[in-house]
């Protein structure tokens, strides 16, 4: 057992608090991690404001990279000293997915064991909920060995560490869910962090044209730089119409490949309705539990023909992406550096959320360590 400084959200809709957490030894198929670098995620600021569950108190963070410190009796994939990046698909070999080749998509994910616990005052010994499985606003963390993917070491601790979920999202979602491949027209819905990955994603896989929809003139602009290769702003451009000229080229009807990456049903909508005859749509943007799919014409679903997915995670398989996409970084083939807008403190996560919703950043990065900037 020992004693880290941690983030973690002890109830709902309260500021976040810097505290001392306890993190017990590794067991049978665990893992300990020292956090060099992690994302402030728009999920864990759901985690705070009590959107996934009441299980609090909440350790924070997931997007997260950082070296296996120890590891439990009986772990052979990674080893104290290897440089992973974690994730929140360690996969178990044994569900129906997985035992039909489909890990990708397996139903029983691992977690650590043992729980982390706090260390200190009135609630000393309480349990913590760690986010994703994972808990990574801290200098230490237990995680199952199976969410440590090893990756280059050569790789900067707080760009990789974003492929934990956000950028992989929406890598996944224009690569592995859209099956977005060379001159493919793309429409990316929402020019946030995740929107902004699959326009990366799409344009890395060789599309066409990759138009970005946002209603942030700033956004469109970045997006430009991520590889899109035309905009649309919504606040003065109908989207659907706007998607459609720009894809009108031998009588198609719309994008070959339409993601949404807001999570509305107003937006999905838009979606639906900008891309081509037999095209597809993906919904990677993450909806409230209170949200209804839009009034749609049944016969519009069967008329337009094509299919309509959910990605989650970017129906992504650590051990296959995680290397892949690092070494594409590292090949200067993917600018991971660009989704980090600023390099924070452990102190700083609180302001990063009041950040967020001003929509400035894409990702701010906690840095822990003295992790190479």
């Amino acid at each position: 057992m020992q004693q880290v400084k941690a983030v973690v959200a002890l109830a709902k809709d309260e500021p976040v608090s810097v505290v001392t957490i306890n993190v017990p030894d590794p067991g049978p198929g665990e893992a300990v991690v020292k956090i060099q670098a992690c994302g402030v995620c728009h999920t864990d600021l759901h985690y705070r404001q009590g959107g996934i569950n009441d299980e609090f108190p909440f350790l924070l963070g997931h997007e997260a990279a950082g070296i296996v410190e120890a590891v439990g009796p009986d772990v052979t994939t990674v080893a104290p000293g290897d440089f992973v990046v974690l994730n929140w698909r360690a996969v178990c070999g044994n569900c129906r997915a997985c035992d039909r080749g489909e890990p990708q998509y397996c139903f029983a994910t691992h977690n650590a064991t043992q729980k982390m616990t706090l260390a200190e005052g009135e609630l000393a010994g309480t349990e913590l909920s760690p986010a994703l499985g994972i808990g990574a606003f801290a200098e230490k963390t237990l995680v199952a060995a199976g969410q440590c993917t090893k990756v280059d070491p050569a790789a900067r601790p707080a760009a990789v560490g974003l492929l934990g979920c956000g950028v992989m999202a929406g890598l996944g979602a224009a690569i592995n869910t859209g099956n977005v491949t060379r001159g493919k027209t793309v429409a990316v819905i929402g020019c946030g962090g995740v929107g902004m990955a699959a326009i990366a994603g799409s344009a890395l896989a060789g599309a066409s044209k990759i138009v970005a929809v946002d209603i942030d003139a700033a956004k469109l602009e970045q997006a430009l730089t991520m590889g899109a290769t035309h905009t649309v702003n919504s606040a003065e451009v109908d989207a659907v119409e706007g998607i459609k000229a720009i894809c009108s080229d031998n009588g198609a009807d719309g994008a070959d490949v339409v993601i949404e990456a807001v999570g509305r049903p107003e937006t999905w909508k838009q979606a639906f309705y900008a891309r081509d005859l037999a095209g597809t749509v993906v919904l990677v943007g993450v909806p409230t539990p209170d949200m209804l799919v839009p009034d749609l014409p049944l016969i519009d679903v069967f008329g337009r023909g094509g299919a309509l997915k959910s990605s989650w995670y970017g129906d992504c398989l650590p051990s296959r992406d995680f290397p892949m996409l690092t070494d594409l970084y590292l090949q200067g083939r993917l600018d991971l550096d660009a989704f980090v807008t600023e390099e924070i403190g452990i102190d700083d996560v609180e302001a990063a959320f009041e950040k967020m919703h001003h929509g400035g950043v894409l990702r701010s990065v906690v840095v822990l360590d003295g992790a190479q900037a």
